[in-house]
């Protein structure tokens, strides 16, 4: 079969090798100049790494199995890393049990029920309740006043702003239960893993494996109409011209859907108001010394205008960055706030001011080169019951399918969800996609011999 996948990110381009590797003829579109979408790479100058900061956790059963499906498995590299926190001026600590009691800022029985909360959140398997409940209401109950204000109020503030008051308990609950699979049980120390080459080398492996299959990746290339076409086939219209498909694939968002998809394909439905979704700002620091000796350092600093400060290269081998340290500093903000269409100037100014606050020696890092980058929509926002607002899409042709993130209504949108989901999708349609056999090809081959 002749198939079309809109959308060359990690879902498509997952999507498009499980089905080149069954013999499909494969063509995918992206808009983009380069394939990835989220998880693609950028040239820092003087090193190229992921664009925004990616890590595997020992967990990521579904990532790891698509990794090693790629013949990359040799390729992840597992480092011990840590944790820390920033308030009241100071630097913290908080990757081991001995951290958290020892933290200052928290009083005994304040430390005892952060770490009770942390423990049944991780243990925590029904997400719907939580959904039902506020993230302030959930954490004053579990932690405690006293632990939710100097703990967890900070963080929720500098993640989101005023917007924490209206997001549920399953924001916090999904962040807790993927990070606490990283301790290592044993040594009671963080382990977080990456491939090497990043995820460019898995692009890589995958436009190669594409190709030798006979598909293609068309890039730079806008999809305008996807549309009914004689024999049940589909019409896909792209870059102003017609190409003809037995199926479709769309991996894009649900409002690009609304726009190109043809109502006879698909019914998308919105059961309330409309999904918010949290963009970011990332400034990216390319340094010669590190700028933290953390992986993640958590600020609980509302003043501070930036998430947090993601040490990359406290993770990734610094040979793989040409001997330079990669430091993320993330702000998220909704997608409609005008901070994303902010100058880079001005963003840059606030930032380092933010840095110069916390790092009055800044200097000292010899900071080589300093990047801003955007994304608009990165995940939503999970406020209270979320998954009663999810637009609901239904296809209505039998060869058009929709597979994207719009779909995700527990988790956090990262790579082992993505490949989750794709995993999902042919669990469900795997009978779509066998081949049709030739009249000889069904005189050869015994019945249901072939997929």
């Amino acid at each position: 079969m002749r198939i079309g996948i809109i959308g060359g990110g990690l879902t498509g381009l997952a999507v498009a090798d499980r089905l080149a590797h069954l013999g499909h003829r494969v063509h995918v579109f992206e808009s983009a100049h380069q394939p990835g979408g989220l998880a693609t790479w950028h040239d820092f100058g003087g090193c190229v790494w992921d664009r925004f900061y990616h890590v595997i956790l020992p967990s990521d059963a579904q990532l790891l199995g698509f990794i090693r499906d790629l013949g990359l498995a040799d390729r992840v590299r597992w480092r011990p890393t840590q944790t820390g926190y920033y308030v009241d001026g100071r630097f913290y600590p908080l990757s081991t049990n001995i951290d958290f009691l020892r933290f200052p800022p928290l009083g005994p029985v304040s430390k005892l029920r952060l770490a009770l909360t942390i423990l049944y959140a991780a243990r925590i398997s029904d997400w719907r309740r939580l959904e039902k409940i506020s993230v302030e209401d959930w954490l004053l109950r579990t932690s405690g006043r006293a632990t939710f204000e100097k703990f967890w109020k900070p963080l929720l503030l500098a993640k989101l702003g005023e917007n924490y008051r209206r997001v549920s308990a399953v924001f916090i609950w999904t962040y807790v239960k993927r990070l606490f699979s990283a301790r290592d049980a044993t040594a009671q120390r963080e382990h977080l893993g990456y491939v090497s080459g990043g995820y460019r080398a898995v692009f890589q492996r995958l436009l190669e494996r594409l190709a030798a299959a006979g598909g293609r990746l068309e890039l730079g290339v806008q999809v305008t109409r996807i549309a009914p076409d004689t024999d049940g086939r589909l019409a896909v219209t792209a870059g102003g011209r017609l190409e003809r498909f037995d199926k479709v694939v769309f991996t894009g968002p649900v409002n690009v859907l609304r726009q190109v998809a043809d109502p006879g394909l698909v019914d998308v439905t919105q059961p309330g108001r409309d999904v918010e979704y949290l963009g970011v700002i990332c400034m990216v620091l390319i340094t010669r010394q590190p700028l933290v000796p953390y992986y993640v350092l958590n600020i609980g600093d509302e003043s501070i205008p930036f998430t947090g400060i993601i040490g990359t290269s406290n993770v990734v081998d610094h040979a793989e960055t040409n001997g330079l340290h990669v430091t993320y500093l993330p702000k998220y903000v909704l997608s409609d706030d005008a901070l994303l269409r902010a100058d880079d100037e001005a963003i840059r100014t606030s930032f380092f001011a933010g840095l110069r606050s916390m790092f009055p020696d800044l200097d000292r890092v010899g900071i080589e080169s300093i990047h801003i980058n955007r994304a608009v929509k990165v995940q939503p926002l999970q406020v209270l019951d979320y998954s009663s607002i999810v637009p609901r899409t239904t296809t209505r042709h039998p060869n058009f399918f929709v597979l994207n993130s719009a779909q995700f209504v527990s988790n956090t949108l990262n790579n082992n969800e993505v490949i989750r989901n794709v995993n999902s999708f042919f669990a469900v349609h795997a009978g779509a996609f066998r081949h049709e056999p030739t009249a000889a090809a069904s005189i050869a081959a015994p019945a249901g011999a072939a997929l």
